[in-house]
């Protein structure tokens, strides 16, 4: 039997039923790759009263029979950040245990999908979400802005997630550089670690938010043209 278990957004954030669940499990995973945690690993462990071994990315995509024999013979939990089911990695985990005829069952819990209505902006219009990955040398993708371009186009906000390891100043001017003559915004919302008690939300220019502290995890989001009253109001109070 494999358990995926939504962390939520802070380390308290565990259900019940989720920590009753790892009371029977013989083997506990944390899954590390897809976003950069808000805390330490063992201060979730402290928190949850179990120890955790850390799946990198190489280990979830080759060794993925390994984990689904593990599961046939075991009772085996995987801990997700947020939500368990955002990243397409662990549908394909579900549907390979599916086709392998083992048992599990999914926990969820919040996300930053949830989390973003503490903006003030409505979730409903939010359009399709933008990854933002990390530039090289030779590699600098721009498809996040043909989404924000896309989502302005049918008056919707747009999400963009930022990838680990990518410094707030330095998405910042991705951005920029990538929306010079494509579309245009004034003010844009960051959020930084929502859920936890260090939760800051900030809406300004970005040549404003430069100043800014901000840590990590964090996502920007680019408003709709058109926004109602109520999310402007809001939002104001963000600075």
């Amino acid at each position: 039997m494999l358990y995926l278990i939504g962390l939520g957004l802070n380390e308290k954030g565990l259900s019940i039923e989720s920590l009753n669940t790892l009371k029977k499990c013989d083997k506990i995973y944390l899954e590390t790759y897809t976003v950069e945690f808000p805390y330490k690993k063992e201060e979730l462990e402290k928190a949850i009263g179990v120890k955790a071994e850390s799946l990198e990315r190489d280990f979830m995509e080759n060794e993925t029979p390994k984990i689904i024999e593990e599961s046939r013979k075991r009772e085996i939990a995987i801990l997700v950040y947020g939500s368990p089911l955002t990243a397409t990695t662990h549908i394909s985990l579900l549907h390979e245990l599916r086709k392998n005829k083992v048992e599990y069952e999914v926990f969820h819990n919040a996300s930053i999908f949830d989390a973003v209505a503490e903006t003030g902006l409505q979730i409903y219009k939010f359009g399709k979400i933008a990854s933002m990955p990390k530039w090289e040398k030779s590699f600098k993708p721009e498809s996040f802005i043909e989404i924000i371009k896309e989502n302005q186009s049918i008056k919707s906000h747009s999400l963009i997630l930022v990838d680990i390891g990518l410094e707030f100043s330095k998405s910042l001017k991705q951005l920029e550089i990538s929306a010079k003559n494509k579309v245009k915004f004034d003010k844009i919302v960051v959020c930084s670690k929502l859920g936890t008690k260090e939760s800051k939300i900030f809406y300004d220019k970005p040549s404003n938010l430069t100043k800014k502290e901000i840590k990590s995890p964090f996502c920007i989001i680019i408003p709709a043209k058109e926004l109602h009253f109520m999310e402007k109001e809001f939002l104001e109070n963000h600075k």
